[in-house]
């Protein structure tokens, strides 16, 4: 059969069982159009992107890949069904929900904790062991979700599998491989499915005494062993230094391309005589994948003993709180903001400041003549560091800003109060922007805004460059269309058909929200990738079919979405 014959084959096999499962329209069209090639990255981006949904509606008469979905509503493991005789549901709801807790059955395992604990060895505590379990079943229908691709039985769907695998994000496969510990019990949401269970004195005694045994379990030295041999961890994150300081500075270091995959963090602290005081700690991300360790030297065996990021997080949020932080370029908030995606973690709503910007603005010189990254700046300012470390690059972040100062304080001033989004150029990855490292393209150096100070007249200061009609289309489904004005956006933010083919430069959009959203955009939906934001600006706004809104470009990779009602 030609692999065109073949593709539409199988196509039309997912397409008729989608149709049969009530798969909602959205997800229907998704995976039809990625089958006709069937290829691991429009999988992945498929299952990436599907809606969440009950175990118990998971196909009881197909076979296929599949993920499952923490009670944050984190994509969090892929798997596949063994053998013909395994359906999506036994796989799902069967084994993972409800069976044992030291095999691969995920959901059993990850939330074998608290209140829904056993130890099914012990058969002393069998008893309330059973109960604590019935629980945890009921407690992952109530508040866990999974994904699936029904898949033909012709297709090598170990194969697929494993090419999935190889092409996930870290935080997409967590628990594959036990690569996390089991949670702590979601104490809120187990309260609820208790009150829809509607136990009595027995079954709440039972549960209790589980939890008291998990507590002491958990503090034994047999205590909840994992499959995987780990070191003792070391929580005790490094203190901070204590204030008053005027401003900060944060770099990080990331293991692999995942932003989230921080192992490194250093924090340069500039107190009111502008003394500079570095607080670093490495980071154990828990990944098996570390391709930048020729870069900056940290390996997995540095970080062996490390606190995790959501160990350190805590530490930062109390210092950061209410502060000043500089980033040199976009890539340290953005990976701060993958690594809490990854965790489950609430999203710091520090104040960031870019220092790129402010170094912009005091050497225009630099601008085509080795731009103002770490590196460049390193060499025109005689500044002395240790490259690729994150204290060493934080404060040298620190030093750009105080030099910064006293060359054109007051126009330094005006960008930074103005809050400009980070720009996504050639000098936010400076990972690889040193002549020793991987060369890349350097895109035309784009010219700095003259933003007033007055946040008003800011926001009043966008350059329109087109408007979108809302279909009821839009609504239903989160999107906007930019079709009619899409050349206008830059053509190195733009990527493919899935997150998979994601550019590698985003733009910042303003939506009126809490905070900025960085994205890039579908070169063949041609609209905003990420497009979670865009159903709480539909609500906040009121919009209606026929409603319009205007994107005005208020900076360099820097967008605002305005709505303008239909009258």
């Amino acid at each position: 059969m030609a692999p065109s014959e073949r593709g539409g084959q199988l196509g039309y096999c997912l397409g008729a069982r989608l149709e049969a499962h009530r798969t909602p329209p959205a997800d229907v069209d998704v995976i039809r159009s990625l089958m006709m090639r069937f290829s691991a990255e429009d999988l992945l981006s498929a299952l990436l992107e599907a809606t969440p949904r009950p175990t118990y509606e998971a196909p009881r008469d197909a076979r296929g890949l599949y993920g499952l979905v923490d009670h944050h509503g984190h994509l969090r493991y892929i798997g596949l069904t063994s053998s013909a005789a395994e359906t999506l549901y036994k796989r799902i709801h069967r084994r993972h929900r409800t069976g044992s807790e030291n095999t691969s059955h995920y959901f059993s395992a990850m939330y074998n904790t608290g209140r829904m604990w056993r130890d099914r060895e012990d058969a002393l505590t069998k008893a309330d062991g059973d109960i604590a379990k019935a629980l945890r079943n009921e407690f992952v229908v109530d508040h866990c979700r999974a994904v699936w691709l029904p898949l033909p039985d012709t297709a090598d769907i170990a194969r697929l599998e494993a090419e999935v695998l190889a092409l996930a994000p870290d935080h997409a496969i967590a628990w594959n491989r036990r690569r996390m510990q089991a949670y702590d019990e979601p104490v809120d949401l187990v309260d609820v499915t208790l009150r829809r269970l509607g136990w009595g004195a027995h079954e709440l005694a039972a549960i209790e005494r589980q939890r008291l045994r998990f507590l002491t379990a958990k503090a034994g030295p047999v205590a909840n062993p994992s499959p995987r041999s780990a070191p003792i961890r070391q929580t005790r994150v490094t203190p901070f230094p204590k204030g008053p300081f005027r401003f900060f500075a944060l770099d990080v270091e990331t293991a692999n391309n995942d932003r989230g995959s921080i192992c490194q963090i250093g924090v340069a602290c500039v107190r009111p005589d502008n003394s500079i005081e570095t607080w670093m700690t490495y980071v154990d991300p828990q990944v098996d994948r570390w391709v930048f360790t020729s870069l900056h030297g940290i390996s997995a065996r540095t970080v062996r003993g490390a606190p995790t990021f959501a160990e350190v997080l805590p530490v930062l949020r109390d210092a950061l709180n209410g502060a000043t932080v500089y980033q040199h370029s976009g890539f340290d908030r953005s990976a701060v903001s993958a690594a809490c995606g990854n965790g489950g973690l609430p999203i710091p709503q520090w104040d960031w400041r870019d220092s790129v910007q402010v170094a912009r603005a005091a050497w225009p010189e630099l601008r085509g003549n080795g731009g103002h990254g770490l590196a460049s700046l390193k060499q025109h300012l005689g500044l002395v560091f240790d490259h690729h470390d994150a204290g060493e690059d934080a404060r040298a972040a620190a030093e750009v800003v105080l030099r910064a100062e006293g060359v054109q304080p007051v126009r330094a001033q005006v960008l930074v109060q103005a809050g400009m989004a980070p720009t996504a150029d050639e000098e936010d990855f400076d990972l690889i922007e040193d002549a020793s490292d991987i060369v890349i393209a350097a895109a035309p150096e784009p010219k700095v805004a003259q933003i007033p100070l007055d946040p008003i007249s800011h926001r009043d200061a966008g350059h329109h460059i087109g408007t979108a009609e809302i279909t009821q289309g839009n609504i239903d489904n989160n999107h906007i269309y930019l079709r009619s004005f899409f050349e206008k956006f830059p053509a190195d933010a733009i990527g493919g058909s899935n997150r998979a083919s994601a550019a590698q430069r985003e733009i910042a959009v303003d939506w009126g929200g809490g905070a900025v959203v960085m994205t890039d955009l579908d070169g063949q939906k041609k609209f905003f990738r990420k497009r979670g934001w865009i159903r709480e600006f539909f609500d906040r706004n009121g919009v209606r079919a026929g409603d319009t809104v205007s994107v005005q470009e208020i900076g360099s990779y820097s967008y605002r979405v305005v709505l303008q009602r239909h009258t």
